[in-house]
C-alpha cells in the first residue's frame, strides 16, 4: 500500500486530536514517502513552525528513521553533517518527524509535528503514526 489521502487524512486527525488534547498550537504535516507533501494542519500555531513540520516529516520520510534518529546520526559526521543538513531544500534533526508504515511494514511517508517542545511534538506525531499502523 501506498500513502493515499485517506490514510494521511487518518494520521493527520489523530495527531491533531493528540495536539489538542495536549492544548497545544502546532502545525502537523503528512509526507509520502518522496518527502512531498500531501496533507497539512496548523492549528493556531505560528506560521514559522509549518516549514519545520514540514521539514521534520521530509527527513523521516528520505531517510527512513525518525527525525531525532537522524540528529544523531549526522551528528556523527562532522564536517560532512552540514551538506547533508542543506540537502533537499533542508532538513530538521529534530524530534518531532516519524515514519508512517503500512501492514508490511514498508516506509510510506511521514508526519511531522511543530510548534510544542521537541518531545511534545514527538508524541503528537507518534499518535498520528500509531493511527494507521
Amino acid at each position: 500500500m501506498k500513502l493515499n489521502y485517506k490514510t494521511a487524512e487518518k494520521a493527520l486527525h489523530a495527531a491533531k486530536e493528540k495536539a489538542l488534547s495536549m492544548n497545544i498550537p502546532v502545525s502537523i504535516a503528512v509526507v509520502d514517502a518522496g518527502g512531498h507533501l500531501f496533507a497539512l494542519a496548523r492549528l493556531d500555531s505560528v506560521y514559522g513552525v509549518v516549514d519545520f513540520a514540514i521539514k521534520k516529516a521530509k527527513t523521516a520520510a528520505m531517510f527512513g528513521v525518525n527525525s531525532d534518529l537522524m540528529g544523531g546520526i549526522i551528528s556523527e559526521t562532522g564536517i560532512h553533517g552540514y551538506g547533508m543538513l542543506n540537502s533537499n531544500e533542508g532538513l530538521l534533526t529534530i524530534a518531532g518527524g516519524v515514519i508512517l508504515k503500512n501492514a508490511d511494514g514498508d516506509i510510506i511517508g511521514a508526519i511531522g509535528s511543530s510548534g510544542g517542545t521537541p518531545e511534545q511534538d514527538k508524541e503528537i506525531a507518534e499518535a498520528g503514526a500509531l493511527a494507521i499502523a
